[in-house]
């Protein structure tokens, strides 16, 4: 079974870690230039309290590698977008905000 959000622009075929998925629902319907949004793996980590905090780390072939940190736990976000990493930046933290 596929699960799909946002237009088919949040590819949900995996969990995403807690309050995460709001904030990347927000960012696809507040930013057009943001193509799609595609969760990758989740690993414990110990440093991951309090607010959602999301790192843009690489460029890849047609976006931005990132990493959200939250309960506990660290996912990969692959974003597919034309934005440079300024303005992705502050679309992340506008988006962070409900």
């Amino acid at each position: 079974m596929r699960l799909r959000k946002a237009q088919g622009k949040l590819k949900v075929e995996h969990s995403i870690i807690d309050g995460v998925r709001a904030m990347l629902e927000r960012l696809l319907a507040e930013n057009p230039g943001v193509r799609a949004v595609i969760p990758g793996v989740i690993r414990k980590v110990r440093d991951a309290k309090g607010e959602v905090q999301v790192h843009i780390t690489v460029p890849v072939q047609n976006g931005w590698k990132a990493i959200a940190f939250s309960a506990g736990a660290r996912q990969e976000l692959f974003i597919s977008t034309a934005l440079d990493k300024s303005e992705l930046e502050a679309a992340l933290e506008r988006a962070r905000r409900p």
